[in-house]
């Protein structure tokens, strides 16, 4: 037998093993696992719910579940804990961050928001929960126009911490919204070469990009929206190609529109994909012990989850 053929089928076995475990110790526990679109696709899989930021958050907020695993990134887990405090929130390994969010440390953000006396924050939701705690609103990608066009035109807003989320929002609504020089480097190192030369390879295919990607991607593009949004344009439009840029977990997800093909925009020559480091490192063993040990768990204090809490929940009843 091909040797790859074997190492193959001796993954999966093993896989089915840890699934297995991880089904019987979900339904003991009474555990539900939320997944991010850009999780590996062996957990996104077997995920009760796979989605967005946005409807993450929402999941999150109404589940019943005593444990909450999620397979994301700090953030995500930390907004998690924030809308459901008494209940035990896991994330598989804390180390999985994110670069957005670090990008925007609280005590300087702290400052700068000093310097604009008048304005309101609105906080994208990949910050942490300290700078969800020194903001007004949250926003995500889904509905981060919708939140912005709510507000008075005359109303001066500070956006954070995605420059190029914040720029996107702003050309959209006609703002001029103060923004934090936050990005992700997932989406901000897409480049134009390597979209202009999968344009002249498939010349039919559609470009579709996250509105994290610079202001020259986007012009670019066929259509911008959010995760959610990205896989819905993919399955009701009538093209049969699509140039992604985003990330690839996002690929995993075209079993809905199996007839279609998808190209991801590179980050070099060397691979054809752009993956979020952090976002990998989620993985089936360490799902498994996360449950077992119901361990690392996401703490915060009392106060923090009081004042990162309400930005939030004025998000979900904005989203409505």
């Amino acid at each position: 037998m091909n040797t790859k053929i074997q190492n193959t089928s001796a993954q999966n076995n093993t896989n089915r093993k840890y699934i297995e475990e991880i089904n019987r110790l979900r339904k003991e526990k009474n555990a539900i696992l939320l997944a991010h679109f850009y999780q590996l696709p062996e957990i996104q899989d077997i995920a009760d719910f796979i989605g967005d930021s946005l409807g993450l958050s929402q999941e999150a907020y109404k589940t019943d579940a005593d444990i909450i695993v999620f397979a994301g990134v700090h953030f995500m887990a930390e907004t998690a804990k924030i809308l459901n405090p008494s209940k035990k929130v896991l994330l598989p390994d804390l180390e999985a961050g994110c670069s957005l969010a670090d990008s925007c440390p609280a005590d300087e953000f702290s400052k700068f928001k000093e310097k604009y006396a008048g304005h309101i924050v609105i906080s994208y939701i990949n910050c942490s929960a300290e700078v969800k705690a020194l903001s007004d609103i949250i926003c995500t990608s889904s509905n981060a126009v919708k939140i912005v066009e709510s507000l008075p035109k005359e109303q001066k807003i500070i956006f954070a911490p995605d420059k190029n989320l914040g720029n996107y929002v702003n050309r959209i609504t006609g703002r001029n919204m103060v923004l934090w020089e936050g990005t992700c480097e997932v989406h901000d190192i897409i480049n134009t070469e390597a979209i202009i030369k999968l344009k002249i390879e498939h010349p039919e295919a559609k470009l579709i990009t996250h509105p994290e990607c610079k202001a020259v991607v986007l012009q670019m593009a066929d259509f911008i929206g959010s995760t959610t949004a990205l896989l819905n344009y993919t399955q009701k439009n009538s093209a049969n190609e699509f140039i992604v840029a985003t990330e690839t977990g996002i690929i995993h997800q075209k079993k809905t529109s199996q007839d279609k093909k998808f190209y991801v925009v590179p980050t070099n020559e060397t691979c054809s994909c752009n993956d979020c480091p952090y976002m990998k490192m989620n993985t089936l063993p360490k799902l498994l012990n996360c449950l077992k040990n119901e361990s690392p768990e996401i703490k915060l204090s009392d106060e923090l989850i009081e004042k990162a809490k309400k930005p939030i929940l004025r998000m979900l009843e904005l989203s409505k």
